[in-house]
């Protein structure tokens, strides 16, 4: 088959031919991958910046933003069968665990990120085991629902976090506007009665973030707005899908006193007085993909029709030029990989 694969540190990733998956265990299902999502995390793991992270050796196939078909399934998996659409978690766990059994997955200490530590589904096909896959309803379409498996549950993960201090009063701001930034949007519009500002750097971006319900959009003028829109109060929430350069100093700049500062995006330094965060209590919140019962509760929202997930497609052959053009800033939502 073909996949999409890591050969090399530094270097952009190649479509090659690679032996079809199996079944490893019981439990196993082979997914014919009808959509792959690309991520700036694959951006991230190809130019070495995650080895130390995943020490994963080379070669592998990227990708863990997948949606398609169960092809094959071992003799133990119930509540799906072969030709069920699904949607795949990243993350592949033991179940067993402390962590597995209170519902979080990320913190599984015997797991596996497909794409990153497995292979992933930048291919024609994937394997995975049955906890991670969602099964879809049969008229959702596979090629825009697959970036919820990171980048929507990354957004909801965080979103669901904040939703209990939004109310009709509260201003949230959403920092980036791209594949989860569009997302977010619409999350808090269906999950909150709070005001929105969506800031992007480019007014396309900006003019999808109106279309998708932001209340307000900025651009270098964030403070301004959102200063004008709070009467100087500043914002409850700030969701930062960025992390990188200015954005950590924005967000924090933004918050209004008692404010939470949601880290989504990563690769900058965030660096603040200590008196500041007391001063105004800031509270600050990293965050990582999220969990199963997430990813299920966000599914629901999309088979609702209460997000609209914008997507590019590409053909898997074109992973090379997907790459670049999320590379250079001009998708507007998510990039996918189609084999």
């Amino acid at each position: 088959m073909k996949a999409v694969r890591l050969e090399e540190y530094g270097r952009v990733p190649t479509v090659t031919d690679v032996p079809d998956p199996v079944l490893l265990a019981d439990d196993d299902i082979i997914v014919q991958v009808e959509g792959a999502g690309v991520c700036r995390t694959d951006i991230h793991a190809y130019e070495g910046q995650l080895r130390d992270v995943f020490p994963t050796p080379l070669p592998f196939t990227l990708g863990h933003e997948t949606a398609g078909v169960i092809a094959e399934a071992g003799p133990r998996v119930r509540g799906m069968a072969v030709g069920d659409k699904v949607i795949l978690h990243p993350l592949i766990t033991c179940g067993v665990c402390t962590a597995c059994r209170r519902g979080d997955d990320m913190g599984c200490s015997d797991s596996a990120f497909t794409g990153l530590v497995v292979d992933g589904g930048m291919a024609q096909f994937v394997r995975t085991s049955q906890r991670a896959a969602i099964v879809l309803d049969p008229s959702t379409d596979t090629q825009s629902i697959a970036p919820l498996a990171d980048a929507g549950l990354t957004a909801y993960h965080a979103i669901r976090r904040a939703v209990g201090s939004l109310t009709s009063e509260s201003v949230a701001v959403v920092v980036g506007c791209g594949g989860l930034g569009h997302l977010a949007i619409q999350m808090l519009r269906a999950m909150t009665d709070c005001a929105i500002v969506a800031v992007d750097p480019l007014e396309a971006a900006r003019a999808l973030a109106l279309g998708l319900g932001a209340t307000r959009v900025a651009g270098e003028d964030a403070r301004q707005v959102v200063e004008e829109l709070t009467n100087g109060a500043g914002a409850t929430a700030v969701f930062d899908f960025v992390g990188e350069d200015e954005t950590p100093r924005l967000s924090l700049d933004l918050l209004g006193r008692q404010g939470s500062y949601y880290i989504v995006g990563y690769g900058g330094t965030l660096e603040v007085p200590t008196l500041e965060m007391v001063l105004k209590e800031i509270k600050v919140q990293g965050n990582i993909v999220g969990s199963y019962q997430d990813l299920r509760e966000l599914v629901r929202l999309y088979e609702r029709g209460l997000l609209d997930s914008r997507v590019v497609s590409y053909p898997l052959l074109d992973a090379p030029r997907a790459f670049a053009d999320l590379n250079s800033g001009i998708i507007r939502g998510r990039a996918v990989l189609v084999p």
